[in-house]
C-alpha cells in the first residue's frame, strides 16, 4: 500500500509531500502520524512518541501493512479478558507465538481488532476491587505475570498495552492501597515502573518498587 492509501484508510490528509493521520498505536486525538513514500517503501513516524515497531504492528492489525512471513505463521496461545467493575467484558488481549500481542473487542456477535472508543481498565479489575484494603497489590507489566501471582494467592494487576501505557484513570483504583511495583528487568520496564510509582505516590497508602533478580 502507498502512504496515501494508508492515510486515507485512517481518515488522514495530505500535508505537502507527506500524509498525516491519527496514529493507530495510541489514542490520537490530533493527527501525529506522518507517512511518506520513499523508493517504493512507506516511511512512518509518530510525533507523539510511539515506536516505529508499535505503529507498524497497529497498522498490521488493521490490514494496512503487509504481514511478515513469521507473523503469517503466528498462533494465539492465550487470551486475557479485560472487564469492567461488574465483570462485563470490554475487550481482550491476545498473546501470540512467536511473541506478539493484539487487542480485540466484541462487536455484533464477532470481534473487531481495534479499541477505538473502548474504555481501558486494569487487568482483573473485579478481583482488585474485592481485595481487602490492607492487602498488598502487585503491579507487573504483563497479564501472564498477573495470572501467575493470582495462582499463588496474591492480588496483582497490570495495564493494557504494556510498558509506557499507564493512564491517570487507573490511579483511583489504587487509592489508599499498599502497592508493590515489579518492573521488567530492562530499561523500558524500569522506566514504566518509575512512571507508575510517580502516579501512585500521592494517593496510595504505600508504594514500593521491587526489582527481582534476573
Amino acid at each position: 500500500m502507498t502512504a496515501a492509501e494508508i492515510a486515507d484508510a485512517l481518515g488522514g490528509h495530505q500535508n505537502g509531500d507527506s500524509w498525516s493521520a491519527r496514529c493507530p498505536a495510541h489514542d490520537d486525538h490530533d493527527p501525529s502520524l506522518s507517512l511518506t513514500d520513499h523508493n517504493g517503501r512507506v516511511l512512518v513516524r509518530c510525533f507523539a512518541g510511539c515506536s516505529q515497531t508499535a505503529v507498524i504492528a497497529a497498522l498490521r492489525e488493521r490490514g494496512l501493512w503487509p504481514a511478515t512471513r513469521q507473523q503469517r505463521k503466528s498462533r494465539v496461545v492465550a487470551r486475557y479478558d479485560y472487564t469492567d467493575e461488574s465483570g462485563a467484558l470490554l475487550f481482550q488481549v491476545e498473546r501470540l507465538e512467536p511473541k506478539s500481542f493484539r487487542q480485540r473487542r466484541p462487536d455484533k456477535g464477532g470481534w473487531l481488532y481495534k479499541l477505538d472508543g473502548v474504555r481501558r481498565v486494569l487487568y482483573r479489575l473485579p478481583e482488585l476491587l474485592a481485595t481487602p484494603a490492607d492487602a498488598l497489590v502487585f503491579i507487573v507489566e504483563g497479564e501472564k505475570d498477573v495470572d501467575a501471582l493470582h495462582a499463588v494467592g496474591l492480588t496483582a494487576t497490570c495495564n493494557p498495552g504494556g510498558a509506557g501505557k499507564w493512564r491517570a484513570e487507573y490511579d483511583e483504583h489504587l487509592r489508599n492501597r499498599h502497592v508493590v511495583v515489579i518492573p521488567d528487568a530492562d530499561e523500558t520496564g524500569r522506566r514504566h515502573a518509575d512512571d507508575v510509582v510517580l502516579h501512585l505516590l500521592p494517593i496510595a497508602a504505600s508504594v514500593r518498587c521491587l526489582e527481582l533478580p534476573r
